[in-house]
C-alpha cells in the first residue's frame, strides 16, 4: 500500500463514529437537556419562605427528573465500556434514546404547573416507558459485543430481568396515574431505584 493509501485509510478510520464520540455527543445533549430543565424553574414573586410551599410539585418533579437523567447518564456511561465498535443500529437507537430524554423537561414543567394532574403524570410516565424501551434495545446492542469475561451469563439474565421489571412498573404507572396521579408518580420513583447501581446483580461473579 502506498503512503497516500495508508494516509487515506487512517483518515477514513478517524472519521468513523467511535464509542468515545458517541459518548461525548450523548454527554453534550444531556447537559443541554438539564440546562433547559433548570431554565423552566420559576422563582416566586414574594420574598418569603412561605411562598415556596405552593411550589412543592415543582421541587419534587424536578428532583425526580434530575435523578432520572443522572441515572440515564450513569448507566449509559457504564454500557459504553463494552462497546468495541459502533454500528448504525447502535447510533440510531442512541438517537431514539436521546429523543425520549429530550421530552423530560416538557413533561416535568407540565407536571409541576398542574400540581401532578392526571394527564401530565400519564404523559410523564409514557415518556419514561419510551426511554426505557430505547434503553433496553441499546443495552441489548451493547451487550451483544461484550464477551463472557466482561459480562457473565448470569449478569446478562439479571440485566434483562431488571429492564423488563422496570418497564412493567413504568407501564403500570400510566394506568394508575389515570385514576390516582400521585400514586402513579410514586411508582415512577420506585422504578428508578433498581438503576441506581449500573451493574446488575452477578456482574462481578
Amino acid at each position: 500500500m502506498t503512503y497516500q493509501g495508508k494516509e487515506r485509510e487512517v483518515a477514513m478510520h478517524e472519521s468513523k463514529t467511535t464509542p468515545e464520540r458517541l459518548g461525548a455527543f450523548t454527554d453534550a445533549v444531556i447537559a443541554v437537556i438539564i440546562t433547559i430543565m433548570v431554565l423552566e424553574l420559576e422563582a416566586p414573586e414574594e420574598a418569603t419562605f412561605a411562598a415556596l410551599l405552593p411550589l412543592w410539585p415543582t421541587a419534587i418533579s424536578y428532583v425526580v427528573s434530575y435523578l432520572f437523567i443522572a441515572i440515564i447518564w450513569l448507566n449509559h456511561h457504564h454500557l459504553l465500556r463494552f462497546v468495541g465498535h459502533t454500528t448504525p443500529a447502535l447510533i440510531w437507537v442512541n438517537f431514539a434514546h436521546l429523543f425520549g430524554i429530550s421530552l423530560v423537561p416538557f413533561a416535568t414543567a407540565w407536571v409541576a404547573r398542574t400540581q401532578m394532574a392526571s394527564a401530565p403524570v400519564v404523559t410523564y410516565a409514557a415518556i419514561f416507558v419510551f426511554v426505557n424501551l430505547a434503553y433496553i434495545v441499546f443495552e441489548r446492542q451493547v451487550l451483544g459485543q461484550a464477551d463472557a469475561a466482561q459480562m457473565p451469563e448470569r449478569a446478562r439474565r439479571m440485566a434483562k430481568r431488571r429492564s423488563f421489571a422496570t418497564l412493567s412498573i413504568f407501564a403500570s404507572a400510566i394506568v394508575v396515574a389515570v385514576f390516582a396521579p400521585r400514586a402513579g408518580f410514586a411508582l415512577i420513583c420506585c422504578a428508578l431505584l433498581p438503576y441506581l447501581r449500573p451493574e446488575p446483580p452477578g456482574a462481578r461473579a
